[in-house]
């Protein structure tokens, strides 16, 4: 109890002192106990003063909790010289009954279908060098209810382009409530951020592999690492020359990632039968307003001839594609740290 009420001092001046001690026990109680983990488990594992209500009430509170987590970060773990990456993910964590708040129905990758569970966002600072995550910020998705609406008939207009309808400029780029929300959040975090670690990353999975959410980054002043879809379309800048004649060409050769070019080839590695041949060019994508650092990994079964393929890309023109490889590996940390049941249910999602 006193390491933990000492560890707890970071955080005094954003909490009262009932609920520091309130959460000194809580967390007593969870690293030992074993088995399910519930508000009537942690009270019978507690010392006095711990009592079930005690326990309900902690968990009643509304409580800062990105300040929370980020002033433990800062006073305990932030080494200022070292390299961290700031990756975001959403994990899906499945759960029974009606009770919990916010339980719905999302898709589990891990089980591959939807199922009973809540989901939480989260980002994490992950450290380069000791390859590990500190949450730093995780907020609950929850879905919000939509009255049914009655369908209303489509209305039918006549072919060809509507007459005084004017040219759409793609200056600017709308978010959906998805990266509203994702918007809002890395906002906030950043701003506790400002001036005391500087980020250069942010690790989004595949599903945020598009413009939208490279473009969104960017203007948080970050640069994106994510992955592309596997049939995604890339194109060679175009190399020739203009004629003169009409509207510059963009566009060169496409690509076929099965089949790339040995320029781009940067290295080939041979294990256990598998061949991985690794390249790296800067590509354009049609979805894209600006070029991509490109990366291919592409995997040859040297026995049955069977290829697969991963796509990479960063809107760091500069990045060498080792980095972005290990880079993106360092992703699955969050996933692994967010996952643990007690992880969970200290941050009151459990």
């Amino acid at each position: 109890m006193p390491e933990i009420l000492a560890l707890l001092q970071v955080i005094q001046p954003l909490v009262s002192k009932t609920t520091l001690r309130q959460m000194s026990r809580v967390i007593q109680a969870i690293l030992s106990m074993t088995g399910r983990i519930t508000m009537l488990g942690i009270s019978r594992w507690t010392e006095a003063g711990g009592r079930y209500r005690t326990v309900q009430r902690f968990y009643h509170n509304e409580m800062p909790w990105r300040e929370i987590l980020w002033s433990f970060f800062k006073n305990l773990i932030l080494k200022i010289a070292d390299e961290y990456l700031l990756v975001g993910d959403e994990v899906v964590v499945d759960k029974a009954g009606k009770d919990t708040y916010g339980v719905g129905r999302f898709f589990s990758s891990i089980y591959q279908r939807v199922i009973p569970a809540i989901s939480i966002f989260a980002f994490s600072l992950v450290h380069v060098k000791e390859r590990q995550s500190y949450p730093v910020q995780v907020t609950q998705i929850v879905k919000p209810e939509k009255p049914a609406e009655p369908k209303k008939p489509k209305e039918k207009r006549a072919r060809g382009r509507p007459k005084g309808s004017k040219n759409k400029t793609s200056q600017g780029v709308v978010l959906n409530a998805e990266l509203q929300r994702i918007q809002s959040m890395l906002q906030a975090l950043l701003s506790l951020l400002a001036g005391i670690l500087p980020i250069q990353y942010l690790l989004m999975d595949g599903h945020f592999g598009n413009f939208p959410s490279a473009w969104m980054t960017r203007q948080a002043n970050l640069h994106l690492i994510s992955k592309l879809r596997t049939n995604a379309s890339l194109y060679e800048p175009f190399a020739g020359k203009h004629k003169g004649v009409g509207r510059p060409a963009k566009y060169g050769d496409k690509m076929d990632v099965r089949k790339m070019k040995k320029k781009y080839l940067k290295e080939t590695i041979i294990a256990e039968g598998i061949q991985t041949d690794i390249y790296q060019t800067t590509l354009l994508n049609r979805e894209f307003q600006f070029p991509l650092n490109v990366v291919v990994m592409l995997k040859t079964n040297l026995s049955s001839k069977a290829q697969a393929h991963v796509i990479l890309f960063s809107t760091d023109l500069a990045v060498e594609y080792k980095k972005m490889i290990d880079f993106y590996g360092l992703r699955f940390q969050i996933e692994f740290r967010l996952r643990r049941p007690r992880c969970q249910t200290v941050l009151g999602l459990g």
